[in-house]
């Protein structure tokens, strides 16, 4: 018997809910060989950390523009290694972010899922045509998770 395969799962987009633990949660509970892994979610450290280890910049350009080049080391470098990339976008801000991350990972030939209520469809219509699926909860997420680990659906017998 060969050993299971741990999935690398990046969690990619909004930070304002918990949806992210949603579905460590769940795929814990299902007990699923996932390894997550993330941007850094704690919003001030990721606008500041450039500024905060090279120096200041007068020019808030400059200051964004050093926080995000080294947010993109973490980002290229998990989004490279994930075997799948989960992008969530919420209802309360646009993730540019987020869209960013779906094109990289679609660039690179990732499988795609993403995460969005209707009300967004339109907008997110072609970071919607590069996935492999479109979901609009957490557990829905789980659940593709299971079937393409384990291939199982609910709701059927093997």
């Amino acid at each position: 018997m060969t050993e299971e395969r741990t999935w690398n799962v990046y969690l990619s987009g909004e930070i304002h809910t918990d949806w992210r633990e949603e579905i460590a949660e769940g795929t814990n509970a299902a007990d699923l060989p996932v390894r997550f892994s993330a941007p850094v979610t704690h919003h001030e450290a990721s606008d500041d950390c450039g500024v905060a280890i090279l120096g200041e910049e007068p020019n808030k350009f400059w200051h964004d523009h050093k926080g995000a080049q080294m947010n993109a080391i973490r980002t290229r470098t998990l989004i490279g290694d994930a075997d799948i990339v989960v992008v969530r976008f919420g209802e309360k801000y646009k993730q540019w972010n987020a869209a960013f991350d779906a094109g990289m990972a679609s660039a690179l030939g990732k499988a795609l899922i993403v995460v969005h209520q209707d009300e967004h469809a339109h907008a997110l219509k072609e970071v919607d045509a590069a996935a492999l699926a479109v979901a609009k909860t957490s557990a829905q997420v789980v659940d593709i998770l299971r079937y393409v680990i384990r291939g199982e659906l609910a709701g059927y017998t093997q």
